[in-house]
C-alpha cells in the first residue's frame, strides 16, 4: 500500500489527519484479517511550494524540509499512525532519473531544449479514465513553457533548473524532478512495478493520480498498474476545503494539543472516508464522548473478570442469549469493514457492545460473558487503535489513577489531623502500611512512598 504524503512546505493540519488514520485503519484491519501489508507513505521535500517558503524565509530547501518533517512524524505518532517506510523525493534522484530514461527510450517522454523533460500524454491513450476526465479540454494542469511542449497539457517530469534554484544533474540538463514522478518511482522501488493499494486525498485523484498511472503504465507495460485506488474525501470548513491556501487550516500540532488524539481518530471514523467531511468541534466532542464510553467499558470489564470465578462453566438461557448478541456485534463490525471499509458502520457496532455490556453483563457475574466482551473489545481495538493504554497499560494510565486515589486518601487524612480526630488518621495510616504504602508526616504535610519501588510519589 502506497498513500501520498505530505509536501512538507508548512505544518501538517487536520485535514491531512484524516488521510493518514484512515490507511492506518484500512491497514489495521487487512492485517486483522490475515493479510501481510507494506505501508510506504512517501515525503515530498523538494517541489515549487517547498522553494517558494525557502525563498521568503531565507533558508535552503533543505532546511525548510527539515522543519517540518519532525511535525508530521510526531503527528503521525500522537494520532497513532504508523507506516513502515517514508522515502524521502531528495533521496531517490538517481532512480528518478532512470525512470525518465526509460520513458524516453519508449517514446512516452522527450526533453526539451531548456532541459525539462515532459511526458507525451498523447502516446498514451487510456489517459484520463481513473478520473474519467475524457475530455482533453480538461487536460490543461501546468502553466508556463507551453511553447516547448507539443501539447499544453503534457506534464512535467523534470523541471529545468532556474537561477538560484536547486538542483541535479541529469543527462538532459541540470534540474530537478517533477511533482508526479516521484511517487510512480519510490511506489514501484519498494512495492514493485504492480501493487495492491494506492491512495490518498481525492483531490489528488486528478492531476497526480492520473499522471502517475499513465506514467507507470507506460514505463512498465503493466495494466493496471495499482489494483485498488483509493480516495478520502476532504475534510471542510464550512462549504470550503481545508487548504494552506485557504488560511482556514488547524494545525494537527494544536489539534492533538487541544483535543484527545484518540477522540480525533473516532472522529476520523464516523463517516464514510469517501465522503466530504466538516470540520466540528462538536463532533469531537461526541467522539471524545464515544472514547470515554470504550474506556470505562474495558475499564469495567476487566474489574469484572478480575472478580469473577472461572470455575463457574453453566451459562443459562439469558446467558447464551447475551452470548449470541455478542457474536451478532462482531460479525456486523466484520461486515461494516468488509463493505468498502464503512467505519462509521463499524463505529455502531462497537457502540452496540458498550451498550450490552453495561445494560447486561455487568450485573450478571458471569466471567464467560466478560471474558469474550473484552476479546471482542481486543479485536476491534486491533483496527481501532484508541485502547491500547487501557488494554495493555502501555503509558501507566492506571498507575496515575492509583496515584490521584493515594493523594485523595492522604488530602481525607490531612483534614482528619487538622480536626484532632487521630484515631481514624492513624487507623488510614495503618491500612495504608498493611497495603505497602508508607506515609511521612512532616508537620501537617505529609508524602507517600510504595515499598516496592522505595521513592517518593506525590
Amino acid at each position: 500500500m502506497y498513500v501520498c504524503g505530505p509536501t512538507v512546505y508548512d505544518f501538517s493540519h487536520i485535514g491531512h489527519g484524516r488521510v493518514y488514520v484512515f490507511f492506518d485503519i484500512l491497514k489495521r484491519y487487512l492485517m486483522l484479517r490475515g493479510y501481510q501489508v507494506i505501508h510506504v507513505m512517501n515525503i515530498t521535500d523538494i517541489d515549487d511550494k517547498i522553494i517558494n517558503k525557502a525563498a521568503s524565509e531565507g533558508l535552503s530547501w533543505k532546511d525548510v524540509a527539515d522543519k517540518y518533517i519532525p511535525d508530521f512524524l510526531e503527528s503521525l505518532k500522537a494520532l497513532n499512525v504508523k507506516a513502515d517506510l517514508y522515502p524521502r523525493v531528495s533521496e531517490h534522484i538517481d532512480d528518478i532519473i532512470n525512470f525518465i530514461q526509460l520513458l524516453i527510450r519508449k517514446g512516452y517522454a522527450y526533453a526539451a531544449k531548456s532541459g525539462s523533460v515532459y511526458f507525451d500524454v498523447d502516446k498514451f491513450i487510456d489517459y484520463g479514465r481513473l478520473s474519467g476526465k475524457l475530455d482533453r479540454s480538461l487536460w490543461s494542469q501546468e502553466p508556463g513553457f507551453l511553447e516547448e511542449k507539443k501539447h499544453s497539457y503534457d506534464f512535467a517530469l523534470w523541471k529545468a533548473v532556474k537561477p538560484g534554484e536547486p538542483y541535479w544533474r541529469a543527462p538532459w540538463g541540470n534540474g530537478r524532478p517533477g511533482w508526479h514522478i516521484e511517487c510512480s518511482v519510490m511506489s514501484s522501488k519498494y512495492l514493485g512495478e504492480r501493487f495492491d493499494i494506492h491512495g490518498g486525498g481525492a483531490d489528488l485523484i486528478f492531476p497526480h493520480h492520473e499522471n502517475e498511472r499513465a506514467q507507470s503504465e507506460a514505463a512498465f507495460g503493466i495494466k493496471p498498474w495499482v489494483k485498488y485506488w483509493i480516495h478520502v474525501g476532504l475534510l471542510k470548513v464550512g462549504e470550503d476545503k481545508m487548504s494552506k491556501s485557504l488560511g482556514n487550516i488547524i494545525p494537527l500540532k494544536d489539534a492533538v494539543k487541544r483535543w484527545n488524539p484518540k477522540a480525533l481518530r473516532l472522529f476520523y471514523l464516523a463517516l464514510h472516508y469517501r465522503k466530504p467531511q466538516v470540520f466540528s468541534e462538536e463532533g469531537i466532542k461526541q467522539a471524545d464522548k464515544l472514547y470515554g464510553r470504550l474506556s470505562a467499558t474495558v475499564s469495567l470489564l476487566k474489574k469484572l473478570i478480575n472478580e469473577g470465578n472461572a470455575d463457574k462453566f453453566r451459562m443459562d438461557s439469558e446467558g447464551l442469549n447475551i452470548l449470541r448478541s455478542l457474536l451478532k456485534v462482531r460479525e456486523e463490525f466484520h461486515e461494516a469493514l468488509s463493505n468498502d471499509f464503512n467505519t462509521s458502520m463499524a463505529l455502531a457496532a462497537v457502540s452496540t457492545l458498550t451498550d450490552i455490556v453495561f445494560r447486561d453483563i455487568q450485573f450478571r457475574e458471569s466471567y464467560a460473558l466478560s471474558l469474550k466482551a473484552l476479546q471482542l473489545m481486543e479485536e476491534f481495538n486491533v483496527v481501532l487503535g484508541v485502547l491500547d493504554e487501557e488494554l495493555y497499560g502501555s503509558t501507566g494510565i492506571e498507575e496515575k489513577l492509583l496515584n490521584d486515589v493515594i493523594d485523595l486518601v492522604v488530602e481525607v487524612r490531612k483534614e482528619l489531623r487538622v480536626r484532632r480526630e487521630y484515631e481514624l488518621a492513624d487507623e488510614i495510616r495503618k491500612r495504608l502500611e498493611e497495603l505497602g504504602i508508607v506515609l511521612l508526616d512532616k508537620g501537617l504535610e505529609t508524602r507517600w512512598l510504595l515499598r516496592k519501588n522505595l521513592e517518593p510519589n506525590s
